[in-house]
């Protein structure tokens, strides 16, 4: 099973990395002590803004790419490729000499990025057997969050290191090459893609008998399977052997109109584009205010408050791991979403209970009760609820990582049908980067107009919303296969 799952969690961990990553680098670059580059230490606002968001746009324009190439060279193909350009960006990242050069490897690193997770989720859905498959995409979502942590221990480690930047950035080189190697020399195709590209029986039976390793059932189990994969492809001839020309994939009018396509495309970005309007990226701008109101420095313990909260998320993404296939999408996805919405709700109040008690602490009258009020709170502990702010973000980290974090992209590996799979899944990738933009352009115009408890608050009803709508609209996709859970949307879009 190791051979199936190597490539696409290498993938999701590079991905990860990125984003724990970039926070520390940032701060090496600009330093005017530590960078060792004159033209980075005076970079403007807008310029940190595009260093940041350069890998963003690169994945956006690699889950674009994905949509045309992705049916065309295969999902081994598209993680081969993807640890090229995560390797190839890593190295223009660290040996950049100029900002358009630096901004030119971001982009690059983020082509990686967007075809990685497009290929990962659909190729451990395409490959897994039934009852392994849930645990195998949501410990690739593991490796994400492990990634993030890598990131941050990483820029604790070199953040005051003369030119650091170039090593935070530049290390995801080498994995990167392992990942181009290892999917290319190790990795089997996905059986069901051989299918749909009209490659025939007996390369798919190959792959399959890879696939499965050590652990390979008794050949009429093996045909018994392959013979059910086959059922859904429309690449096949009819001897089953030799196989005809593989059809076209469909267009995007046939992805919103045909109605065995329409209910899974249309479930699978609603989950993407929830995922982010509710998501840490937004939730957790308020992250390090939260922290300092219960007593944590804001310097000095910044990075090892981070890698907790890292840690903290691989422990929680590790329940969802355990139990996915066991309790079920449905159960955890409903009720993770629904204390999500719970907890933003006590957050947001708890906010508002310090902002109020700030208010009437610094309305108390004249400069010597202030200064009697700032000597008691030096002495004082962290009010009750600064703590329990922090434990209602707690709360939102772990039930997001046992619901919205991996089941998302376990569903989006699973609803769609053969046929649409590679262009339906790069729609939902780039649907969920094009998202994160847009909320990341949002946020703070929100924020400094609202403040963080009306934030919270917003995305709180945003969650509650959420869970409703997966509770009318999500099937349960445990222990069934491929072919069953496209059963399922084929037999609801005869009765629409």
């Amino acid at each position: 099973m190791a051979v199936l799952f190597a490539a696409p969690a290498l993938g999701g961990a590079l991905f990860g990395y990125d984003i724990g990553a970039t926070s520390g680098a940032l701060v090496s670059l600009k330093s005017a002590v530590h960078s060792g580059a004159p033209w980075a230490s005076s970079l403007t606002p807008l310029q940190s803004g595009a260093v940041v968001s350069a890998s963003l746009a690169g994945a956006l324009a690699g889950s674009a790419a994905a949509f045309t190439l992705g049916d065309k060279i295969g999902r081994k193909g598209e993680l081969v490729a993807a640890g090229a350009l995560y390797s190839a960006g890593a190295v223009a990242t660290g040996g950049a000499s100029s900002l358009p050069l630096l901004l030119l490897g971001r982009a690059t690193y983020g082509l990686g990025i967007g075809l990685a997770m497009h290929a990962a989720p659909a190729y451990v859905a395409e490959t897994a057997p039934a009852t392994v498959r849930g645990l195998l995409i949501s410990l690739k979502e593991g490796f994400i969050v492990g990634g993030i942590l890598a990131g941050f221990l990483a820029s604790a480690a070199a953040v005051d290191s003369d030119g650091g930047w170039r090593l935070i950035w530049g290390a995801a080189a080498v994995p990167g090459l392992l990942l181009a190697a290892g999917a290319f020399l190790a990795t089997p195709e996905s059986p069901r893609w051989l299918l749909l590209a009209g490659k025939g029986k007996a390369a798919a039976r190959e792959a399959l008998r890879k696939a499965r390793g050590r652990g390979c059932p008794d050949s009429a189990s093996l045909e018994a399977e392959l013979e059910e994969m086959s059922s859904s492809s429309e690449g096949e001839s009819n001897n089953g052997e030799s196989s005809a020309a593989a059809p076209p994939p469909p267009t995007l009018s046939d992805l919103v109109s045909v109605p065995r396509f329409r209910r899974p495309l249309f479930l699978g970005l609603g989950l993407v584009v929830a995922q982010q309007v509710t998501g840490q990226p937004s939730v957790l701008y308020y992250a390090p205010d939260v922290f300092a109101s219960a007593g944590f420095a804001a310097g000095s313990q910044a990075a090892s408050v981070a890698a907790g909260l890292g840690l903290f998320k691989l422990v929680a993404t590790g329940v969802a791991v355990a139990t996915v296939d066991k309790v079920g999408r449905r159960p955890l996805l409903i009720g993770g979403v629904a204390t999500m919405s719970a907890a933003l709700a006590v957050l947001a109040a708890a906010q508002q209970a310090a902002t109020v008690a700030a208010a009437a602490s610094a309305s108390a009258g004249g400069a010597a009760a202030a200064v009697a009020v700032a000597a008691a709170a030096s002495d004082a502990s962290p009010p009750l609820a600064s703590w329990v702010a922090v434990a209602a973000l707690l709360t939102y980290v772990g039930a997001y990582q046992v619901s919205f974090g991996p089941i998302t992209w376990l569903l989006v590996g699973e609803i769609f049908p053969l046929a649409a799979r590679g262009r339906a899944a790069a729609l939902a990738t780039l649907t969920n980067f094009g998202a994160n933009a847009a909320v990341s352009l949002a946020l703070p115009p929100l924020q400094a107009a609202a403040g963080p408890s009306a934030t919270y608050a917003l995305f709180s009803v945003v969650a509650a919303a959420s869970a409703v709508l997966i509770a009318g609209n999500v099937p349960e996709t445990k222990g069934k296969t491929l072919e069953e859970i496209e059963a399922i949307f084929s037999e609801s879009s005869r009765e629409e």
